[in-house]
C-alpha cells in the first residue's frame, strides 16, 4: 500500500468516528430537546385558548350614541370577527417547547449547544470523508445522506440565528437526523472510491450541492406544513367549542399559530424553488458535458421535473388563486412527496443514467439528483 493511499484510508476512517461521534452528540441533544418539551409540559403556559372559541373570537366594541331627529339613539357597533381569512386567526404563537419554564428553557439551550456540536462533528465527517477520496463528498448514496443531514441541520441553525421561531424544531430534527444517519452507517455506507468518468466535472459541485440545500429548505417547509395542518385542527376544534385531549393540547398550544406557520412554510418553500429550478438546468447543462445530450428522460430527470411541477403548481395557487391554508398544505405535501421519492424511491429501486453505485439494495444512485 503507498503512502498516499494509507493517507487515505486513515482520513476514511477519522470520518467514520467523526460521525459515529455525531451521532453520539446527537443523541444528547435528542434527551435535551425531550426534556425541554416534559417540563414545559409542566409549566404554566401564558396561553389564551378561549380567545379561539366563538364567543371570545368576535370583539365587541362599546356602543355609540348618536343624534337622531333631535333625540338620541344607541346603536351597538358590529361585532368584528379577527378570523381573517379560512384558515387564519388572530391567535398569538405559542411560547415554544419550554412552555415559558425556566428550566425547561435551560434544557432547550442545552440542547441547541449540543446540536452546534454535533453539527460541527458531521461537517469534520464530510471534509474528511472528501479528502480521504479527494473529490466532493457526493459519489454514493451514502455520501450524500451524510451531506444532506448535516446541511438540514445548518438550515435549522441559520435560521435559529436570523431569529425565526423554529426552536421548537429542534427535536424532530435531530430525530430524523439521527435516522438518516443511522440508515446511512448502516445500510448505506459504501467504502471511499473515486467517480466514474462521466462524474468528473466541476458540475458536480455546482448541481449536487444545490440540490442538497434544495433538499434541506424543502424538508424544513415540509415538516412546517405537517405542524400547521395539526395546529389549524387543534384550533378549528377550539373554535368550534371543543376540547382537545391534554396530550394534544399540552403539546400543540406551545407551537407557533396555524397562520405563522403557513406563512413560514410558504416562505421557504418560495424561496428555494428558484435554486430548484437552476439545480435543474445545472443538471441539464451537466448532462450535454457527459451524455451529450441535454434531457433524456432519465427516471432521474424525470422526477426531479415532476417534483419542480409539484412545487411550482403549489406556488402559483397560492399567488394566483388565492389558495391558503390546508389545501395549500396538501399540495406542498404531494410537491415534498416528490421529492422524497425522487431522492429514495428513484434511487434505490428504478436504474438508469444516474445509477453508479451498488450497495446491496438496487442500483442505488451515485448521484443525488
Amino acid at each position: 500500500m503507498t503512502l498516499a493511499a494509507a493517507t487515505n484510508e486513515n482520513l476514511a476512517e477519522i470520518s467514520n468516528v467523526l460521525i459515529y461521534s455525531a451521532m453520539a452528540v446527537y443523541t444528547l441533544a435528542f434527551f435535551a430537546y425531550i426534556a425541554e418539551w416534559l417540563l414545559g409540559s409542566r409549566s404554566k403556559v401564558a396561553r389564551t385558548a378561549a380567545a379561539l372559541t366563538p364567543k371570545a373570537s368576535a370583539v365587541t366594541a362599546p356602543a355609540v350614541t348618536v343624534k337622531q331627529g333631535g333625540g338620541t339613539a344607541v346603536l351597538e357597533r358590529p361585532k368584528v370577527v379577527v378570523r381573517a381569512a379560512s384558515g387564519s386567526r388572530d391567535v398569538p404563537d405559542g411560547p415554544g417547547a419550554h412552555g415559558g419554564d425556566e428550566k425547561g428553557d435551560l434544557y432547550g439551550r442545552v440542547a441547541i449547544s449540543l446540536t452546534v456540536l454535533a453539527f460541527l462533528l458531521s461537517v469534520g465527517g464530510v471534509l474528511t470523508r472528501a479528502l480521504s477520496v479527494q473529490r466532493a463528498p457526493w459519489g454514493n448514496m451514502y455520501e450524500f445522506n451524510i451531506t444532506f443531514s448535516t446541511t438540514a441541520v445548518g438550515v435549522y441553525l441559520l435560521l435559529l440565528a436570523l431569529k425565526k421561531n423554529v426552536r421548537w424544531l429542534g427535536l424532530f430534527l435531530t430525530t430524523s437526523v439521527l435516522l438518516d444517519l443511522g440508515l446511512a452507517v448502516t445500510v448505506l455506507y459504501t467504502a471511499s472510491d473515486q467517480l466514474v468518468p462521466a462524474l468528473h466535472s466541476y458540475w458536480l459541485y455546482i448541481h449536487v450541492s444545490t440540490a442538497i440545500l434544495c433538499g434541506a429548505v424543502f424538508y424544513v417547509g415540509a415538516f412546517t406544513t405537517i405542524m400547521y395542518l395539526f395546529k389549524d385542527a387543534y384550533e378549528n376544534k377550539l373554535a368550534n367549542g371543543g376540547k382537545p385531549g391534554s396530550f394534544a393540547t399540552s403539546f400543540l398550544e406551545r407551537l407557533p399559530a396555524s397562520a405563522s406557520l403557513d406563512k413560514f412554510a410558504y416562505r421557504v418553500n418560495a424561496a428555494v424553488f428558484p435554486l430548484w429550478t437552476f439545480t435543474i438546468i445545472a443538471g441539464a447543462i451537466w448532462a450535454g458535458d457527459a451524455w451529450g445530450r441535454y434531457w433524456g428522460w432519465d427516471p432521474k430527470e424525470t422526477w426531479s421535473f415532476i417534483t419542480w411541477v409539484a412545487y411550482a403548481g403549489y406556488l402559483h395557487a397560492r399567488a394566483t388563486a388565492g389558495w391558503k391554508g390546508r389545501k395549500a398544505a396538501y399540495l406542498a405535501l404531494l410537491a415534498f412527496g416528490c421529492w422524497l421519492f425522487n431522492y429514495y424511491g428513484v434511487n434505490i429501486f428504478v436504474s438508469g443514467k444516474h445509477s453508479y453505485a451498488d450497495v446491496g439494495l438496487g442500483a442505488l444512485q451515485a448521484v443525488g439528483f
